[in-house]
């Protein structure tokens, strides 16, 4: 892809013009705003109309909650593979939990458009929390991880999903080889019926690495069991923690290279988040919360305060600070830059594809970029 980084000066003719772009093209490629204005250090999509050379296949998936605006699925789902659908939940018992709104609508899209669709398995309480407790009281009794399984199938057939993604979080470390033994039987079960089954993992670094986050999940058992499995390498910048990069580039890889031990790199997708965040500074912890915006937002936010974009170029992600009502404020997010050396990534590894958390907000120069680099390999 072609990037522009703007400039003092420079207008949206102006760069329209350098490059030999339609100045409606430019608008439309960076969903620009009226009266059109730019950020000094943001990064422009510059389109190059030209397919020639080499591209990989990639699979791509997308988180998605039954709320999203059919237009934006629309637009999004010619460049997915897989729609994971968030979420169905579970009883202790194993009865499955269905989802607030009907999602039945996602998957005719799906269906419409050459992509499978995937029942996303949480095991979230009533006030969005991950449920440890409940993990361990399906996986450590038979009983209700098999009527659990046999929810699933039966929910997979009548509504015409293709898979089931699991997404368990804070696997206590007593419940991790339940957990995987959770899976196996699962799989067992969803390839004897012709389903697949995707496992996300956290950003472990090392088999060893301590926390509950990473402890319960067994890499190299999981990716054996999986059709494939979605490294979570996002949130190191989180609502409630530290103001930084949300998806530095080198913890990243360094999640990537201990994968890469553990598990095949045709069954390993990279996270890819599809937000950012505004921290009011200072950040004091357990008082400071971020607020959790769009990537184009960021840009627009940039804007109406005159900030500029700066660019660090270890994390490899944009930021920038502004002033509201005597608060300073500072912003990570993503953009084109940032999404390069995501895609560099995949391809120096060889990496089956990509998996963004979530796709709930259209990010058009995203999915462009994306083409650029990757052929979708739609089955």
């Amino acid at each position: 892809m072609q990037i522009h980084v703007v400039e003092e000066g420079d207008t949206v003719d102006g760069v329209a013009q350098a490059y030999g772009v339609p100045v409606e093209i430019l608008i439309l490629d960076n969903q620009l705003v009226y009266p059109y204005k730019l950020a000094i250090g943001q990064a422009l999509y510059i389109p190059t109309y030209d397919s020639a050379g080499e591209r990989p296949l990639a699979q791509v998936s997308g988180y998605a909650y039954p709320y999203i605006s059919p237009w934006v699925l629309g637009q999004t789902l010619p460049f997915l593979t897989e729609l994971p659908i968030f979420s169905y939940g579970f009883t202790a018992e194993g009865w499955l939990i269905w989802p607030a709104s009907e999602e039945s609508w996602m998957i005719d899209m799906c269906s419409a458009q050459g992509v499978i669709p995937f029942l996303t398995l949480t095991p979230l309480d009533d006030q969005g929390k991950f449920d440890n407790g409940r993990i361990a009281s399906v996986v450590q009794n038979p009983a209700a991880g098999e009527r659990l399984i046999q929810e699933l199938i039966s929910v997979l057939r009548q509504k015409g999903y293709g898979g089931v993604d699991i997404d368990f979080e804070y696997i206590r470390l007593e419940d991790r080889d339940a957990f995987t033994e959770f899976v196996r039987r699962a799989a067992d079960a969803l390839h004897e019926n012709s389903f697949r089954i995707s496992v996300a993992l956290a950003p472990k670094t090392s088999a060893d690495q301590r926390g509950l986050l990473y402890e319960g999940k067994d890499y190299p058992a999981l990716g054996a069991l999986a059709d494939s499995v979605l490294l979570m390498t996002y949130e190191w910048g989180y609502k409630y923690g530290p103001n930084m990069a949300v998806a530095p580039i080198h913890n990243v890889e360094q999640v990537v290279l201990y994968a890469l031990t553990e598990i095949p790199a045709a069954k390993i997708r990279l996270g890819i988040p599809n937000y950012g965040y505004d921290w009011p500074l200072p950040f004091v912890k357990g008082v400071t919360a971020a607020n959790t915006i769009g990537n184009v937002e960021a840009v627009q936010i940039a804007i109406a305060h005159y900030a500029r974009i700066q660019y660090d170029e270890t994390a490899q992600s944009p930021h920038f600070r502004y002033w509201q009502e005597d608060v300073e404020h500072e912003v990570w997010f993503e953009d084109v830059r940032s999404l390069a050396a995501k895609f560099s990534l995949v391809k120096k590894y060889g990496l089956q594809g990509m998996g963004y958390w979530q796709i709930m907000r259209w990010w058009r120069a995203n999915w462009l970029a994306l083409e650029d680099a990757f052929l979708i390999q739609k089955d």
